[in-house]
């Protein structure tokens, strides 16, 4: 079964850290390109950080407020991909989701081909 399962989310105080990994399992994620994305309530879902292959990273348009305080890795010999999240304020409480694309263009809200669950982080005090 294909599936990607994302962890590491949890309740954290404001200028606190998180890592959040995005494991896949029953297929290998060394030719996709692997994106971020978050729901906060009432709103959309945005982009955030997107890894290629190579490893190389994209912030998406609209992802201004986490630059410079998140970052996206990979281990392919984990076959996982990494968001470390560091001072962490109250807005980037959301559900924080993985998806993927087999493509040289990042996975978008409406193009990926697959999902993760989503992991619910809140910052709060």
């Amino acid at each position: 079964q294909l599936q990607l399962v994302e962890s590491g989310g949890g309740l954290v105080q404001p200028g606190g850290s998180l890592r959040l990994s995005c494991a896949a399992s029953g297929f290998t994620l060394d030719y996709y390109r692997i994106g971020w994305f978050r729901q906060a309530p009432g709103k959309e879902r945005e982009g955030v950080l997107c890894i290629s292959s190579s490893g190389g990273s994209t912030y998406y348009a609209g992802s201004d407020s986490v630059k410079g305080r998140f970052t996206i890795s990979r281990d392919n010999a984990k076959n996982t991909v990494y968001l470390q999240m560091q001072s962490l304020k109250p807005e980037d409480t959301a559900v924080y989701y993985c998806a993927v694309r087999s493509s040289n263009i990042c996975p978008g809200i409406r193009v990926a081909d697959y999902w993760g669950q989503g992991t619910q982080v809140t910052v709060s005090s």
